[in-house]
């Protein structure tokens, strides 16, 4: 294992409208303030979040009655109860989710906000997005990096980080199933999925959109349309996505580069298009047990990669309140422009065949496209030795993914369910690199224009699994599964680095290919136990793997490969589910600990080069509460909240601090050494990075019912942080606290939910939270601004 990245020292629903808002040697193989919620209402609110199993999502989430209804999930790939499945699983609604982004933000990084336990972020703008769960994730901006967390839309695992963000539109209900599901979901899945479930074709037309315009000519139009071709035969669905907001942060840098004629930023930056479109057919013969679903997607993203404030974040403090989130000054760049396109396909088959139902799917994904930086966020300056520029440039020329699912299942609604199944995952890239950023020394003219790399990525992985659930005695089920999964990368250096001249720099020593392999089994158990018609009780140990890692961008600046091994996971939960008050009342609750061993963990070195290394092991221990409350028949209100400590221990491990050409630029509050010319500092103890101590979401909505048989609501929500380190070593600067955001919409809803109107805001407070940095500058990266804008939306 390679260990120059680190030095080990032996020192030791409401009732509410959907809207419409105004590795392997190379193969041939090659397809590719608590503001509360802006009602008058100032009462408490749990977000809904529960348990749950994997097919296509349905939900209930408010019945006519005034009631709470029911939610069905998928999480175990059976559609059932999320108040009877034995995992702790956060689910929201497709039409909760489109109120949140009507200002134009990530649909994939709201989530965060949304769901307890679970975490999001980026600093390589929408084509990037970084999940954690119960503080588990990865915080490596490498384009070939792997995550804990598994992201499946509609049956199909999205592996690479670009298409992790591929936006979700026209959907129908989200779920996140917390701690390892390894048995049944993903490939090697140590901290949880994210499960994302559209809405599918049906054999009556039916349509919904949701339009938005707001600040900076932010537009946001998510809509879906289909019905029979056939009736009871062929049917269809057309989805989709258009978002746009003009370039709204000022680049106040004007001049030109001396160094070498490049010239600075465009004067805005900021904006972006996005448009997205999904074609979904299904085939449903009579009276044959035969469904089959072929969807096809497309994406055209052109935008703004993420926008560093350099010197944003002051030395000795975390307030960036002073620092302007719309002005910038770039040198380099060329406007930080990014841009992708993605296209896949899918067929998901299913043939009942009376007592067992068998099911696959087969998909292909491929991207291409470019993100360029200023990555040092500002204009460049003079440091003790030299002049200093970065600017950075990743490109994935093309990537190929493809998988393969067979699964078979009994139909049984009795006391003994199974099933079995495989997977084979396939996933091929070539990724260029374009690092620009060194010191200029006196004397030296320009920088040199070859030192980019070529890198071409392989990763292979195939399964087995298998689970079952038997009621023991009435009202105790008990539940278990396994999974053997083999995982295979491989990475090889096609091109570069090379010097001005034109000769490699590459160290002659090092391998320029490194493959990685390994083979482990993942497995759970479950208890559940009916205590009454209304509660149940479920315990749950897992256990689950994360393949090998390579960082191969190391050769950018001339330096060897480096990887890190498998890290295992082990989790234990226990909680409570139940349904109170007639219904109206939804409080679900679970405690958890769980232990990484060999953990795979990341950091920067004096380049701002993501390193890779892995440390003996890490701790977490935590719960999560949801409930959801609709005392009378026109007010609901939820309130979610997770509580989370996180605990690296390995006394051995030290990792670079923020230092720029030999000062530090950071107050680093753990132990520090020098191993020549690097500062590193020593992690044990110390929290996971971007794992929140806590995170407390509210919603309400109240409905004024009219006459006519329409209403008029007002409603909103709010989100809190607790403490949370940006990185993997404890400073004063990187952290954020008691950081908030809040939203409020109000409006008017024709009867029967015909249509929707409304004025809405997010970010209501204008709050300036730090999400992100680059150390080595003390370079900051900001929340959206406040976005006010007016909202339509529709169904038929």
């Amino acid at each position: 294992m390679n260990r120059r990245a680190v030095a080990r020292v032996r020192t030791n629903g409401f009732d509410r409208v959907d809207h419409f808002t105004l590795g392997v040697p190379v193969s041939n193989f090659t397809i590719r303030s608590l503001l509360f919620v802006g009602c008058a209402t100032a009462a408490l609110s749990f977000a809904t979040a529960a348990s749950a199993q994997d097919a296509p999502a349905t939900a209930t989430a408010a019945a006519t009655d005034g009631t709470l209804g029911d939610i069905v999930v998928t999480a175990e790939r059976r559609s059932e109860n999320l108040q009877k499945v034995p995992i702790s699983v956060g689910v929201l609604q497709g039409s909760d989710l489109r109120d949140y982004t009507a200002g134009g933000s990530d649909t994939l990084l709201e989530l965060a906000n949304r769901v307890p336990g679970l975490y999001a972020e980026t600093t390589t703008g929408k084509i990037f997005p970084r999940f954690y769960i119960r503080g588990l994730g990865n915080i490596d901006f490498y384009l070939g990096a792997s995550q804990p967390v598994s992201i499946i839309q509609d049956d199909v695992v999205l592996e690479h980080v670009v298409l992790k963000s591929n936006p979700v539109y026209d959907v129908a209900q989200i779920e996140v199933l917390r701690g390892p599901q390894g048995t049944l979901f993903g490939r090697n899945t140590t901290a949880g999925i994210i499960k994302f479930d559209t809405n599918k074709p049906t054999n009556e037309f039916t349509g919904r959109a949701t339009a938005s315009y707001g600040t900076y000519n932010t537009v946001t139009l998510d809509a879906g349309v289909g019905g029979p071709i056939v009736k009871d035969v062929l049917s269809f669905r057309v989805s989709g996505l258009y978002q746009h907001r003009d370039n709204w942060i000022t680049n106040t840098y004007t001049g030109t580069t001396s160094a070498d004629g490049t010239t600075g930023g465009k004067d805005k930056l900021g904006g972006f298009d996005e448009k997205d479109i999904r074609v979904q057919l299904e085939l449903t013969p009579p009276d044959t047990g035969f469904t089959g679903l072929l969807s096809a997607h497309a994406r055209d993203y052109s935008g703004t990669s993420t926008i560093f404030h350099r010197g944003g974040i002051p030395k000795g403090s975390n307030d960036v309140s002073n620092t302007p989130r719309a002005f910038v000054g770039l040198d380099e760049g060329a406007g930080n422009p990014q841009a992708y396109k993605t296209y896949g396909t899918s067929l998901n088959m299913k043939n009942d065949f009376g007592g067992v139902t068998l099911t696959s799917i087969s998909a292909y994904e491929t991207t291409s496209g470019y993100s360029r930086g200023d990555t040092d966020g500002g204009v460049a300056t003079n440091f003790p030795g030299g002049l200093f520029f970065g600017e950075s440039q990743g490109r994935v020329r093309d990537l190929d993914q493809l998988t393969q699912e067979v699964r078979l299942a009994n139909n049984s609604t009795g006391r003994f369910k199974w099933q079995i199944g495989g997977i084979y995952f396939y996933s091929r890239d070539n990724t260029e690199f374009d690092q620009r950023g060194f010191f200029l020394l006196p004397g030296q003219a320009a920088r040199n224009p070859n030192n980019f790399v070529l890198l071409r990525n392989t990763n292979t992985s195939y399964a087995g699994f298998g689970q079952a659930s038997y009621e023991i005695v009435p009202k105790l089920t008990i539940t278990g599964g396994v999974r053997v999964t083999n995982d295979t990368k491989s990475t090889r250096l096609v091109i570069g680095p090379h010097n001005a001249a034109g000769v490699s720099t590459f160290p002659a020593t090092a391998p320029t290919f490194v493959r990685l392999s390994d083979t482990q089994p993942s497995w759970d158990v479950a208890l559940r136990y009916q205590a009454s018609d209304d509660v149940s009780l479920f315990a749950r140990v897992a256990h689950s793997f994360r393949g090998p890692t390579i960082q191969g961008r190391n050769a950018v600046f001339s330096s060897a490969f480096v990887t890190a091994g498998s890290e295992t996971i082990t989790s234990y939960e226990a909680g409570f589910k139940s349904n109170l008050l007639g219904n109206t009342l939804r409080f679900n609750a679970t405690g958890f600990y769980y232990k990484v061993k060999n953990i795979q963990l990341n950091g920067n070195d004096a380049n701002n080069n993501g390193l890779l290394f892995n440390a003996d092991q890490a701790q977490a221990w935590g719960g999560e509460a949801e409930l959801t409350w609709r005392p009378v028949p026109n007010l609901t209100m939820g309130l979610g909240a997770s509580v989370l400590h996180t605990e690296i221990n390995d006394t051995r491990v030290y990792t670079p601090v923020c230092k720029l050409n030999g000062v530090v630029t950071c107050t680093v509050l753990n132990p520090m050494i020098n191993v020549g010319a690097a500062t590193l500092a020593q992690i044990n103890g110390n929290p996971l990075p971007n794992a929140p101590k806590y995170q407390l979401d509210g919603n309400a909505r109240y409905d004024f019912p009219l006459g006519n048989g329409g209403k008029l609501f007002v409603g909103g929500d709010v989100t809190l942080q607790g403490y949370t380190s940006l990185v993997p070593y404890k400073t004063v600067e990187y952290t954020t606290d008691g950081t908030f955001e809040a939203g409020l919409k109000a409006g008017y809803t024709a009867p029967e939910g015909a249509y929707e109107i409304a004025v809405f805001t997010r970010n209501v407070t204008n709050e300036k939270n730090l999400k992100g940095v680059l150390d080595n500058y003390n370079a900051a990266v900001f929340n959206d601004p406040r976005i006010v804008g007016v909202q339509l939306s529709g169904k038929f």
